[in-house]
């Protein structure tokens, strides 16, 4: 009899190891499920976004260079209706990466046409990273004879050096998204 009840004691046991196991494995599968779920979201949301089709990218940010040639407020009108604004050149790589792709004078994002020598970009910030042109800003110089230059663009050169100009004057543009990783 006492071997009856060793034998039922262990296949209890057996089963108890059994159902703990399984236990185990329903919580690891449970929580490879749960994390399967967020990679997936994730993904979800970088497809999201990427930049558009026809768009170069440089880090966090796309880049769209207009074939077109329009006014500064054209051009900012262009940009945000393709979602973006006018681009924001924040430091010396980004100028360097654009100086090589893009060779035509464009628009970007910079302007004082609140104030007279306040310039601004179009997100509200005023410029820590500067890349004028020799005597530039000069409003025009001193004879009048381009009018108010309340808004920058770049040369085509290799330094992708930044002039004012008549916000009414005809230029490509250059727009900048900003990707927004993990929102």
């Amino acid at each position: 009899m006492a071997a009856g009840l060793s034998a039922s004691g262990n296949l209890t046991g057996c089963q108890q190891d059994g159902n703990n196991k399984m236990s185990s494995l329903i919580e690891e599968r449970d929580l490879l499920n749960a994390n399967l779920t967020a990679v997936t979201k994730e993904l979800m949301k970088l497809r999201e976004s990427t930049c558009p089709k026809g768009w170069i990218t440089l880090n966090v940010s796309c880049y769209y260079f207009s074939n077109e040639a329009g006014s500064w407020d054209e051009a900012r009108s262009d940009c945000i209706h393709r979602g973006a604004d006018l681009l924001v050149m924040n430091n010396a790589e980004e100028k360097t990466f654009l100086a090589a792709l893009f060779k035509k004078e464009a628009w970007i994002g910079l302007n004082d046409k609140e104030t007279e020598g306040s310039w601004k970009w179009v997100d509200g910030t005023s410029p820590e990273f500067k890349n004028w042109h020799d005597s530039q800003p000069n409003n025009g110089g001193t004879s009048g004879r381009w009018g108010e230059e309340d808004c920058a663009h770049v040369y085509n050169n290799d330094k992708a050096s930044w002039n004012d100009f008549s916000c009414d004057g005809a230029k490509h543009w250059i727009c900048e998204k900003v990707l927004k990783l993990g929102v």
